[in-house]
């Protein structure tokens, strides 16, 4: 039978196994809180934040007296070798939980506590000697530990996001490069429109990802400010003169980012607006990538019966009826993981609004969207990258006649014949299914085949001058 250890808390006694680094905080907390499948361990990030924010906090205390020494030394051991990722396995607490954050903010405190008792030659729980509240939660609140780690790990997983993110941005440049001669017909309303390349098509949707990356860079600055300190409500009870200011500066050094204590920590701990403008830049993102997903879908859309323009790479049987179909399965799937994005905007916006007074109570589940959506749509993105964006082919010679053949080329008649000249030769045209070249030229010789010639040549489509009588 597996060896335990009785823990307490106001609640009562409970038995903790042994081996476990986590203790009976943590464990009520897996008892009450299975609701996504997903602890916090699954969200590396997040855990080494946690181990920055602790240790910051044992070094501010020292330097403040609040802390022993020696019981700051095990604490930054402890820390380390959370940071380091070796206990992620005992960061058991579900992402969405009631508290605020508290289990999880006890869940780093009670392993921290349990490591820096062995560190120091005791069993794990005999938090005399060591104890998670006293000592590794000193001069703190989860109302400042768990929101400055959230913020510290949702600013590195950005960083990975906009990295993702740009390289989407250059294999749509990479395309724009290679399909910039390759003549097609614009649309606008899904009708025939004006000609146009291919390569600006993608280059337009290179520029268009570029303009978002510099926008989430933006909003990620939001991020730097920082509540620690504050303590339960902002008012930095139970801290010591001088604990913020002093455990911000370690904490920056120690994650290598540029945070800034904020200097309204009333007012810090309750907002959470830099998460809705967050979301709310990442669902723009989503929108964006899902209506481009929505144009390859049509651009490849037939073969035969479509409009054929480009070809997507075949990555599997597209029907278990129908032999020889072949899907566009990876825009499929980049779609679907964009309308969830859009739909976590509506979560964090609902859990952002529900904060009464002084605290935020909903911030776990603001932290699960975000980080899902993060992890989600960077994977798509990647996905979308290798096994799509990067085999597409242009069918050439069928996007020219398609240009050729469409009544929307009439316009370049415009500064010659005028509108109404030109609306006349594109109805003839449609009523007796010819030509608009056919109608022009041939038979109401309303302009001279070298004029039709310098008109409609292919650097001219490509880039379009001014061209009149």
């Amino acid at each position: 039978m597996e060896s335990t250890r009785k823990e307490h808390d106001f609640l009562g006694e409970l038995d903790i196994p042994n081996h476990l680094y986590y203790g009976i905080q943590t464990f009520r907390a897996v008892e009450n809180f299975n609701i996504t499948g997903i602890p916090i361990s699954k969200e590396p990030l997040f855990i080494k934040a946690l181990g920055y924010v602790k240790k910051a906090a044992a070094l501010a205390n020292k330097d403040c007296g609040a802390l022993d020494p020696k019981i700051t030394e095990a604490i930054c051991y402890g820390s380390d070798q959370v940071i380091a990722g070796k206990y992620d396995q005992e960061f058991v607490s579900d992402l969405i939980q009631g508290g605020a954050g508290t289990s999880v903010n006890m869940n780093a405190n009670e392993v921290i506590a349990n490591i820096g008792l062995e560190y120091l030659g005791h069993k794990k729980g005999e938090y005399n000697y060591l104890h998670p509240n006293n000592h590794v939660n000193c001069s703190q609140s989860t109302n400042d530990a768990y929101p400055s780690a959230f913020r510290i790990a949702l600013y590195m997983k950005m960083e990975s996001f906009i990295t993702t993110l740009a390289g989407l941005e250059v294999a749509f440049a990479k395309k724009g490069v290679e399909f910039n001669e390759v003549l097609k017909m614009g649309r606008t309303q899904l009708q025939d429109a004006v000609p146009m390349t291919l390569g600006q098509e993608f280059k337009s949707y290179a520029t268009t990802i570029g303009e978002d990356i510099i926008r989430l860079k933006n909003a990620q600055e939001l991020l730097l400010e920082i509540n620690m300190g504050a303590t339960a409500i902002g008012t930095k009870v139970n801290a010591p003169h001088g604990y913020p200011e002093i455990c911000v500066a370690y904490l920056a050094k120690e994650v290598g980012i540029p945070l800034t204590l904020s200097p309204d920590l009333i007012e810090a701990t309750v907002d959470t607006g830099a998460y809705v403008q967050i979301m709310g830049t990442l669902k723009r993102s989503a929108v964006k990538i899902s209506k481009i997903c929505n144009d390859l879908r049509l651009l490849s859309s037939g073969p035969r019966t479509g409009f054929n323009e480009i070809n997507l790479p075949a990555r599997q049987p597209g029907s278990s009826i129908m032999p020889g179909k072949v899907n566009p399965v990876i825009p499929e799937v980049v779609n679907q993981t964009c309308f969830y994005v859009i739909g976590q905007d509506l979560t964090v916006t609902m859990a952002a609004e529900a904060g009464q007074l002084q605290l935020n109570v909903m911030e776990p589940v603001i932290a699960f969207a975000m980080f899902t959506s993060l992890d989600y749509l960077a994977n798509a993105i990647q996905t979308l990258i290798d096994k799509c964006i990067n085999g597409i082919t242009a069918n050439v010679d069928h996007c020219y006649q398609m240009v050729m053949n469409s009544i929307g080329i009439v316009t370049q008649l415009n500064p010659i014949l005028g509108y109404e000249e030109s609306a006349s030769i594109a109805g003839e045209a449609l009523k007796m299914n010819k030509s608009v070249h056919q109608i022009a030229v041939v038979e109401r010789k309303l302009i001279t085949q070298e004029k039709w010639d310098e008109i409609y040549s292919l650097e001219n489509l490509i880039n379009p001058k001014f061209i009149t009588k």
